[in-house]
């Protein structure tokens, strides 16, 4: 991976174009200040925390190999085990997402089909095999579904800002602009509750260095790669959401497929014909977007186990490399077949929309807690130890430590909030409790193997 590679990685893994829904419909016009907080006391702190610890250690592993260099292997194993396993929940959250807005494609005829969970759950299983089918043969294969869906996420919103600007200048926005609108008009816990997702939106400049030896000189090209990449993910969300209030009053924005639906309302309102297409070639680009948000996920999240297994925190097999690809093929083929059965057990007995909320403040929650393993590593193992930097790490675990509190607030919509929290609270629970199990093993086993091998 060289340098291009590496940006459109950073951005397809981290812009997720369906969070600007999620945005609107929220706190409409506010959530343009929400973006900009989120992006000062996380993004930022994150890019640059990531910048000097894939400076300080480059090479494959990332988020693990920073955290055992400062804690030792049992803190590594589990702030590693938080990473990896986040994304059972992760990708049948995004893969119902993209099944959701592929709906669109097919025209007005098929758009009911974006809340029906067997279609959903059917072409979220394509879409998940087809990506570790691409990742199990190589990172060159994978990389071009990885970079195809880079361009499926800055396209459509480059089509999307350039249509709601049209739409301002001819027709004004569908979301009345004022000053006070700026800011939020209740803080209720889960009004505030949008501010973990927003932070979720932004984070995933670290999965790039888990890849650190399959890229060209990775140290210098990650360090420029955070640089360009961040610059494009903060315009991408900030105008991709104001033009969604251009498009859509926020009350009306779909939680699921507001892309899409908001692209066909500006078609729609500019009334030009030869617009017609539009809204459907955009979900399609949204739709590979998504795709290859997958596979940069598979790619990355997949080497966290089988660096373990080098170490001994994990059994020999997850070490072992494919004779013909020599990809880590046994954590892929392992985090496909677990992500199927969350992806089908996340539709049973639930709406598209409610197994798309439980999915994502589970996932939310499970990626925050090696969070805190980063920003600790990084006031640990930072080379310039000056109050710049110490403020940036604690700003950092201030804002990760509110979101995870702010995951387990259920929507304020939910009829069965116990259920909400019996899913979110088990799930988070049980898998870092079996997380911090298997460390404890892992790690004594492979010390006592190490110690007999001297």
């Amino acid at each position: 991976m060289r340098l291009r590679d590496v940006v459109l990685f950073n951005i397809t893994a981290i812009v997720g174009l369906r969070w600007l829904t999620t945005a609107a419909s929220q706190f409409g016009l506010a959530s343009l200040f929400l973006w900009v907080v989120a992006m000062v006391v996380f993004f930022l702190p994150s890019a640059v925390a990531v910048r000097e610890l894939a400076d300080i250690d480059p090479a494959a592993g990332g988020i693990y190999r920073w955290v055992r260099r400062a804690f030792g292997p049992l803190q590594g194993f589990v702030a590693g085990w938080g990473y990896w396993v986040n994304n059972l929940f992760y990708f049948p959250s995004l893969l119902v997402a993209t099944a959701a807005i592929a709906a669109y494609a097919g025209g007005p005829r098929f758009v009911r089909l974006g809340d029906d969970t067997v279609f959903v759950g059917a072409l979220s299983l394509a879409g998940l095999w087809l990506a570790v089918g691409m990742n199990l043969v190589g990172l060159r294969v994978g990389k071009r579904l990885q970079n195809l869906g880079g361009h499926g996420t800055w396209l459509p919103a480059l089509i999307f800002v350039v249509l709601a600007a049209w739409s301002l200048v001819a027709h004004g926005s569908a979301t009345p602009v004022t000053l006070r609108g700026l800011l939020p008009a209740k803080f209720d816990l889960p009004s505030i509750n949008l501010f973990a997702t927003m932070t979720f939106a932004v984070a995933g400049l670290e999965l790039a260095p888990t890849l650190g030896d399959e890229i060209h000189d990775p140290a210098a090209t990650l360090r420029r790669g955070i640089v360009i990449s961040g610059v494009g993910i903060v315009l991408l969300y900030v105008l991709g959401t104001a033009a969604m209030l251009v498009a859509l009053p926020a009350e009306t924005v779909s939680i699921t497929n507001g892309m899409p639906q908001a692209t066909a309302a500006l078609v729609q309102r500019l009334g030009v014909a030869w617009l017609a297409p539009v809204a459907a070639l955009v979900a399609i680009l949204l739709a590979l977007g998504n795709l290859g948000g997958v596979g940069a996920w598979l790619a990355g999240s997949a080497r966290l186990p089988f660096v373990a297994g080098v170490d001994g925190a994990l059994p020999p097999a997850f070490s072992r490399i494919h004779p013909r690809w020599h990809t880590p093929h046994l954590a892929l083929l392992v985090q496909g077949a677990l992500a199927t059965v969350f992806v089908v057990a996340s539709l049973v007995g639930s709406t598209v929309k409610n197994a798309y909320l439980v999915l994502t403040q589970t996932t939310l929650i499970l990626f925050f807690i090696p969070y805190l393993y980063l920003f600790a590593a990084y006031l640990r193992l930072r080379r310039a130890r000056t109050a710049a930097t110490g403020l940036i790490g604690l700003v950092g675990l201030a804002a990760v430590g509110f979101s995870i509190l702010l995951g387990f607030v259920p929507p304020g919509d939910d009829g069965r909030p116990w259920m909400y929290e019996a899913k979110v609270v088990g799930g988070v629970i049980g898998f870092m409790g079996l997380g911090v199990l298997l460390a404890r093993r892992g790690v004594s086993e492979g010390t006592a193997s190490s110690a007999a091998t001297s």
